[in-house]
């Protein structure tokens, strides 16, 4: 399929990766066409070790041949390069606040999104709680990140979805499949009630019932990365 103005857009992704529907959320809210190339982690393509030679990781999107690598570079990317196409731009206009923004989605990747992984990878219960613990502080100071970007409306953005919505928001399935893998809500109403409004409020969207992966899928994803990394031997 082709992009706006006949330029051609590929995606290559992997179904469970929350980076790629990061980026396949912002390509829904551009409206823009593309191709999706599922991609074999365990028997990496030469199209992505070609196209992402540093990383060999997804996602990389290919605008008319050139590939742009990482989620957040890939967001800032889309939002400039089709400024024209319809949609609301991720970024806000004023500098400032675009700061604001830019200083959330960079807390979520390093607070949140870190010790989220460690979750899956840990080879122990205790490592793993540790880092369950690391993830709810981070999650009750994003409770005010919210309240401080959207100034009282709906989301992250205002009353549209901006740029910190589709970083966090590329991760929804996985906070919905938080409590039946970890007995407890990632949002939960009585802790953090924006932020468990503003998942729902996300899920909602044309474009994340189009590109967010099924709950139940990535539910028994997420119990076989933990199988699989607990019984990895320890290098101690």
């Amino acid at each position: 399929m082709a992009g706006e103005k006949g330029e051609q857009l590929k995606l290559v992704g992997q179904w469970g990766s929350a980076f790629v529907t990061r980026v396949k959320l912002a390509l829904e809210l551009k409206g823009l066409n593309y191709e999706s190339v599922e991609e074999d982690l365990r028997n990496k393509s030469e199209l992505l070790l070609r196209s992402n030679p540093v990383h060999n990781a997804v996602p990389v999107l290919i605008h008319s041949g050139n590939p742009i690598c990482e989620s957040q570079i890939i967001l800032q990317y889309i939002d400039e390069a089709f400024a024209g196409v319809g949609g609301t731009p991720l970024l806000p206009a004023d500098p400032y606040q675009r700061s604001v923004a830019r200083f959330w989605a960079a807390y979520i990747e390093d607070k949140l999104v870190v010790p989220w992984d460690r979750v899956f990878r840990a080879r122990t219960d205790e490592e793993r709680n540790e880092a369950l613990r690391q993830m709810s502080a981070a999650v009750e100071a994003l409770e005010g990140g919210l309240e401080d970007c959207s100034k009282g409306k709906r989301f992250f953005g205002g009353d549209s979805v901006g740029y910190v919505d589709v970083v966090l928001g590329g991760a929804a399935s996985y906070a919905k499949a938080h409590e039946p893998l970890f007995g407890a809500k990632l949002f939960d109403a009585a802790r953090t009630p924006r932020l468990a409004a503003w998942l729902e409020r996300f899920c909602e969207l044309d474009a994340a019932r189009a590109v967010l992966q099924d709950v139940n899928r990535v539910v028994q994803y997420g119990r076989m990365l933990i199988a699989k990394n607990s019984a990895r031997p320890s290098n101690n």
